[in-house]
């Protein structure tokens, strides 16, 4: 592996780590806005990566699947809100929970704006998504170019920010997507206990017999940010 490659390997780990954060984060301010200071009073409302990264979910557990399987994932510390605090009691972990996905998808949306602006002919941007976490190939037809390289640094920072969004969405608790099924169809507090404790199960269910239509749903949802870029 040549230095192009550890450095975009060092990028894509970057971003990810900064993606998480800042979902992370975004919860905490819409929670601040709506009138819980719990996140702000545990100083969690801040970039720092040191008071965000979880060890295992954080460094361990990415730099293992990159060495492994060739692509990362990982999680921060959630940042900690009361929602009892919350000005709107039904809505309000609504609008917490989608502040995470929100965040990321506006942030996709202006790396897409930026990366379309770049003046690199409309096949070499095709070639760059269609290669963009193949180091060695992505490497070789962004060497020498400032604008190839700063297309793949929007086009990461797009895939970790769909990514992350759209898989949050999916209404299966501690998903932020689940706070919108629950408000949206309240359920007997028996059930939304079974719900919240098999919560981890039912995610193994969808990746193990859902797999296919999951990385449909997600692809889709990459290649329409992507298709913006060019």
């Amino acid at each position: 592996m040549d230095l192009n490659s550890i450095i975009l390997i060092g990028f894509y780990i970057f971003i990810l780590i900064y993606t998480i954060i800042i979902h992370e984060v975004a919860h905490g301010f819409v929670a601040l806005w709506l009138g819980d200071s719990t996140a702000k009073y545990a100083d969690r409302l801040n970039f720092n990566p040191i008071k965000h990264i979880d060890p295992w979910g954080s460094i361990v557990m990415p730099l293992f699947m990159m060495m492994i399987m060739g692509f990362a994932f990982g999680w921060a510390k959630p940042v900690p809100y009361n929602p009892y605090n919350l000005k709107d009691q039904k809505w309000g972990p609504v609008l917490v929970a989608l502040g995470g996905p929100g965040s990321n998808i506006l942030i996709a949306l202006i790396f897409a704006f930026f990366a379309r602006l770049i003046t690199i002919p409309a096949a070499l941007k095709q070639a760059i998504i269609h290669n963009f976490n193949d180091w060695s190939a992505v490497s070789t037809m962004i060497s020498g170019s400032v604008g190839s390289i700063f297309f793949e640094i929007c086009i990461l920072v797009i895939f970790w920010n769909v990514l992350l969004a759209f898989f949050n969405l999916i209404p299966i608790p501690p998903l932020d997507g689940s706070k919108l099924l629950f408000a949206v169809f309240p359920l007997r507090t028996e059930v939304l206990i079974m719900f919240e404790q098999f919560g981890f199960t039912f995610l193994l269910i969808l990746f193990i017999f859902f797999s296919g239509p999951l990385g449909f749903f997600l692809n889709m949802m990459l290649n329409i940010f992507f298709g913006l870029t060019i």
